[in-house]
């Protein structure tokens, strides 16, 4: 037993000998106040203009502050990943956004607000001065942002005097019929935006555009008050899928 007590002594480090093992690393605790100026978000934004900067600059911008152990902009490459880019958080919603840690609300609010207005500027652009001359003209205009909902929302498509497009405004989602959809609310859009005349365009998460009863009461209900308030109701379309459509004025049904 002697020669394997000397190899343990030998072994045992003495007390003031430095260990060789490293500690596990501690959380980061840079903040963007330690980076040098060139590497900060806001001031490369100032300085080299939006344009040049990334999406997660961009997106840290946004979102201000990081977290403990997770700099702002280390936390905005992560939500990029784990959302699958801009498109994933532009899909998911701001209570699901606000229960990831280092959101919360607030930030939640403001990311989902961006997005918004990137979406709107888009459409904006994409949309400047069309004009509506048929109903493939409407669903068209609609298609892509609606195909693929699962629940039902309806868009008034508002239209000058030229049917040339001013405005797209959801006003309700959720299951259309009579007690929801108040007919008020939609030509007091069109009121305030001084729109000449008005389409509505809704969805059928089904897939098959084929109206209902309640799509061509409510029809019937918007095309009457128009008349009443000189706002003409130039069609009713229903998105389907793959990509099928229905336009009810085409049908008859409601006029």
């Amino acid at each position: 037993m002697a020669p394997r007590r000397k190899i343990l002594e030998a072994a045992r480090l003495p007390d003031d000998a430095v260990s060789t093992v490293e500690p596990a690393p501690e959380p980061s605790t840079l903040t963007m106040k330690d980076l040098d100026p060139s590497e900060r978000p806001r001031e490369r934004l100032w300085e080299l203009g939006p344009r040049s900067l990334t999406t997660a600059e961009l997106l840290a911008i946004l979102l201000r502050t990081g977290v403990v152990g997770v700099m702002v902009t280390d936390l905005a490459r992560q939500l990029l990943a784990e959302y699958d880019g801009l498109a994933g958080l532009a899909a998911a919603s701001a209570q699901q956004l606000a229960q990831r840690h280092g959101l919360g609300p607030a930030k939640a609010a403001q990311l989902k607000a961006a997005l918004e207005l990137g979406h709107r500027l888009m459409q904006e652009t994409t949309r400047e001065r069309r004009k509506i001359t048929a109903p493939e003209d409407l669903k068209d205009l609609v298609y892509h942002d609606m195909v693929w909902l699962d629940h039902e929302q309806l868009r008034v498509i508002l239209l000058d005097m030229r049917n040339r497009v001013l405005a797209c405004r959801i006003l309700y989602e959720g299951s259309l019929n009579q007690s929801t959809v108040r007919i008020a609310e939609i030509f007091k859009v069109a009121i305030r935006e001084n729109a000449a005349s008005v389409a509505i365009v809704h969805n059928h998460p089904s897939g098959d555009p084929s109206p209902s009863p309640e799509d061509i009461r409510v029809t019937r209900d918007l095309v009457s008050a128009g008349k009443l308030l000189d706002i003409e109701v130039v069609d009713h379309v229903i998105v389907g899928r793959n990509p099928q459509f229905v336009s009810l004025r085409q049908r008859g049904a409601g006029w």
